[in-house]
């Protein structure tokens, strides 16, 4: 067997997602996740994957991971016991956090949790300016009288005022604690997040120290289990900007990964719109709790430093994913009102939906599915097909509450769930000042390719892409990412007193800490790239935009060209600019890339005729419309063919719902193309 397999292992919260690729071809295997004890999951994959396909642990030479462990940690509050020292007189910014509030007109809404509780949190005597200049000395003496305070604690924080400027008083806090013998894993904000904004820098320090010594167990006990699985390669992690880091390198910002799994899927779904020659997309990826959308631009996926995580604002780079509670087990309700509402609570994967036969009682939008014809659930069961407690589960909890039939209250459920995913395409586009109709559409997940085309349909997105392997998408996403570090310093000054050799310093320090730090890589990566960018905003604006800075020599010119491309962005952004107001530069940033060359991935092509993967015919429900429908098997389809809808598109993994007039085809790779105005 190829001595260099590639797997990529994504854990979600039914199936464990395993992609391989070897000897030039894809290999996928899924087998049930196990919550309890992550790894076991990991393990019987590999062990699956080497039974049905004879690839052996020991010819693996990638071995790539998407993993939740942060996620679930900070969404549950189950974090390592973290301190945090700060500068005299902010000991309280994780408690007052920002004016701003979910619901304007709710007085009595409670606060999230703060990550360090305040007799964790400590001060110290010192102080910087804005420019980073020492206002007073750090008081030596009163870190070391925190030592006997620290003593059983798993993680300290640091995060001094403008840190961000001169991160000596940082390190220096660091060492004297050290030396006392607090025996605890440090975070400083100056290697975190080295950017302004004291609450938003504090609490993700505040967090990577309370997810780090997590992270280390999760991430050591996977090693050491996939080494004695016969794994000789070192694990890699995804984290949340779309890029590949080392297992050590999440170990010490746990804080990168939070969007690991989903950005992992923006990935994938990025390369497979590539191939078909779509360089701007907008991603989909629906399964079976939760909906996450995101946008392309000219090949990249778009990164934002304004993410929340549950409560917490989390100002790290990552993929700009926007997630609404939409799945196939989300739940039909109606409200006090008495309106139909989908979600957010979902029927997960015991019982699941009704039509899986095991014990679920709530109607959810599979159920809806099923009962209009669009997906067969006798193919995934072992028993009938409970039609009839479907219809019953419809009726009894929409219908009769809506007073309509069992039909139209099936349609009803996909209109809201719809409705709902159409407002998120449109939070990642129309608010983001893009137009749909310059995009195609990638769906994937288990639900995706069920609501694509009808979205597609309302927001005049010409062309839908639904990859091969859209069930199992954010694990091919692992195989195909580039090694990503990013850097970043918040310099906040006047646009006009910025020298360009100030601005080429900053950059040529990121530089050469990405190049040491990708020269670590150089088993993974084929090649390194750097991509230099600055945050600029207008002067007494509280909010900025990155923009991206030309190659090559920093001079006059360059400046020019970067506040010319920010007033461009603001006012596609936002819809106008203002030329003649004063500018500030804010971040100076830079992202080393360690290009990953990407497999070639053409299946053998499928010979016969489009005729061959017709499985049968019956009445399927389009908006309200019945229409007889082919069922065709996608495994059958013959590379290069096109059908008409209205068509069900039965997978492995999910289902197509091509919709009348619109016409679908299978390109080389196997890629499923639909023309939603054909």
């Amino acid at each position: 067997m190829n001595e260099d397999a590639r797997v990529g292992v994504d854990i979600g919260g039914t199936f464990t997602d395993l992609v391989t690729i070897a000897d030039g071809a894809v290999r996928v295997h899924k087998t049930p996740s196990t919550p309890s004890d992550s790894e076991q999951g990991v393990m019987d994959g590999l062990e699956g994957v080497a039974e049905r396909y004879g690839i052996d642990p020991g010819d693996i030479g990638f071995f790539g991971h998407g993993t939740t462990v942060a996620t679930n940690a900070v969404l549950e509050g189950q974090w390592a016991d973290t301190a945090l020292v700060t500068t005299e007189g902010f000991r309280d910014v994780l408690e007052i956090g920002r004016q701003a509030r979910p619901d304007i007109y709710d007085f009595d809404a409670e606060k999230p949790t703060p990550v360090v509780e305040r007799d964790r949190r400590y001060e110290v005597t010192e102080r910087l300016d804005e420019r980073g200049e020492v206002l007073d000395t750090l008081d030596e003496s009163s870190v070391e009288a925190l030592a006997d305070d620290l003593d059983d604690v798993d993680s300290v924080a640091v995060s001094l005022l403008y840190s961000f400027e001169n991160d000596t008083h940082e390190q220096r806090v660091r060492e004297l604690l050290e030396a006392q013998g607090v025996d605890a894993s440090f975070s400083l904000s100056s290697q975190v997040l080295p950017e302004i904004r004291e609450y938003e820098r504090t609490l993700t320090t505040a967090l990577n120290g309370a997810l780090k010594p997590v992270m280390d167990r999760y991430i050591g006990r996977l090693e050491r289990r996939v080494a004695e699985e016969g794994v000789g390669t070192d694990v890699k992690i995804m984290q949340s900007n779309g890029g590949i880091i080392t297992a050590d390198a999440a170990r010490d910002r746990p804080v990168n990964t939070l969007l690991s799994g989903p950005a992992a899927g923006v990935q994938g779904a990025t390369y497979v719109a590539g191939l078909a020659g779509i360089e701007d997309c907008i991603t989909m990826d629906m399964g079976g709790t939760s909906c996450d959308v995101s946008l392309v631009e000219g090949g990249e996926p778009l990164v934002t430093t304004d993410v929340t995580v549950g409560d917490y604002p989390v100002s790290v780079p990552m993929i700009d994913i926007h997630t609404v509670g939409a799945g196939g087990g989300s739940i039909a309700w109606t409200d006090a009102g008495g309106a139909l509402r989908v979600g957010p609570r979902s029927a997960g994967a015991e019982p699941g939906p009704v039509c899986y036969g095991r014990g679920g009682e709530r109607p959810t939008i599979t159920d809806a599915h099923a009962l209009l014809g669009r997906i067969d659930p006798s193919r995934f069961l072992d028993g009938p097909s409970p039609d009839d407690a479907v219809r019953r589960a419809v009726r009894e909890h929409v219908a009769d509450e809506l007073d309509m039939g069992v039909a139209e209250a099936a349609q009803g459920i996909l209109d809201v769930a719809n409705a709902n995913m159409a407002r998120a395409l449109r939070v990642v586009s129309v608010e983001r000042g893009y137009d749909p109709r310059d995009f195609g559409l990638v769906a994937f997940g288990g639900a995706g390719p069920l609501h694509a085309c009808r979205l597609a349909r309302e927001l005049e997105v010409p062309r839908v892409v639904i990859p091969r392997t859209a069930g199992v998408l954010s694990a091919l996403g692992l195989l195909i990412s580039d090694v990503l570090y990013d850097y970043s310093t918040s310099k906040v000054r006047p646009w006009t007193e910025v020298e360009p050799h100030t601005l080429a310093g900053s950059f040529a320090t990121f530089r050469e800490r990405g190049s040491d730090r990708l020269d670590t890589e150089r088993g993974t990566a084929d090649s390194v790239q750097f991509e230099r960018s600055v945050d600029l905003r207008y002067a007494g604006q509280s909010f900025e935009l990155t923009v991206p800075v030309p190659g090559g020599e920093v001079d006059e010119g360059t400046l020019d060209t970067v506040v010319e491309r920010f007033h461009d962005r603001h006012r596609q952004r936002y819809g106008h600019a203002y030329e003649d107001e004063p500018v500030e530069l804010v971040t100076v940033r830079l992202r080393a890339r360690g290009v990953v060359e990407t497999p070639d991935l053409h299946p053998d092509p499928i010979e016969g005729t489009v005729e061959d993967a017709v499985r049968e015919t019956r009445d399927v429900v389009y908006d309200g419309r019945l229409h007889e429908t082919r069922i065709y098997d996608r495994r059958l389809l013959p590379t290069g063919t096109s059908f008409d809808g209205p068509a069900i598109v039965e997978g492995t993994e999910s289902t197509v719902v091509v919709h009348p007039d619109q016409a679908a085809s299978v390109d080389e790779y196997g890629t499923l193309l639909v023309e939603v105005n054909a």
